[in-house]
C-alpha cells in the first residue's frame, strides 16, 4: 500500500488491466486533439507496463486513478497519471504526485522526473506549480516532449 493525504494506492494486479487501460484512453483523450497526435501513453504495451514498471491504483471502490512508475537507480519516473474524466478535479492527481514522492523517498531516490507535450501547457503548468521544472526540450519528428523534474 501507498498512504498519500487522504487516498491509499494499491498495486494493480493482472485482473486490473482492462480498466487501467480503459481509465489511460479515457484521460488521454483530450490530449490527442490537443496535441494532433496520438498520446504516446495510449500508444503503450500494457501487458508490457505492467511487468516491466510499477502500476498503483486507487485502493478503496472501482479504480478511479492509475500511476505508473519507473524506478531507475538514480530517479523515479512519473511515466503516467491518469485520472477517469468523471473523477477529475478531485485531488487524484495532487495525490498521485504525492504517492510518487512517497514511492521515491522508500526507494532512497531524491529525484523525479516525467515528461509531457509542450502543447499541454495545462499540464506543463500544472507541474510547476507542483515544484517541477523543465529540464529540456525535445523536439521529434511528430511532437515537442518537455521533459521536467524535481528535487525532493
Amino acid at each position: 500500500m501507498l498512504e498519500a493525504g487522504d487516498f491509499t494506492l494499491r498495486r494493480a494486479v493482472q485482473a486490473d488491466l482492462a480498466r487501467v487501460v480503459a481509465i489511460q484512453r479515457a484521460a488521454y483523450a483530450r490530449n490527442r486533439e490537443l496535441l494532433g497526435v496520438e498520446p504516446l501513453p495510449l500508444m503503450a504495451d500494457y501487458e508490457r507496463i505492467f511487468r516491466d514498471y510499477e502500476v498503483w491504483v486507487t485502493a478503496e471502490g472501482t479504480i478511479e486513478s492509475v500511476l505508473i512508475l519507473e524506478p531507475r537507480a538514480t530517479d523515479l519516473l512519473i511515466w503516467s497519471i491518469a485520472t477517469d474524466p468523471q473523477h477529475q478535479a478531485s485531488g487524484l492527481g495532487h495525490a498521485m504526485l504525492a504517492a510518487a514522492e512517497v514511492r521515491a523517498r522508500a526507494l532512497g531516490l531524491d529525484t523525479m522526473r516525467l515528461y509531457t507535450g509542450t502543447k499541454l501547457k495545462h499540464l506543463v503548468d500544472w507541474y510547476t506549480r507542483n515544484g517541477y521544472a523543465i529540464e529540456r526540450i525535445e523536439e521529434t519528428s511528430d511532437r515537442t516532449i518537455a521533459y521536467m523534474v524535481k528535487s525532493l
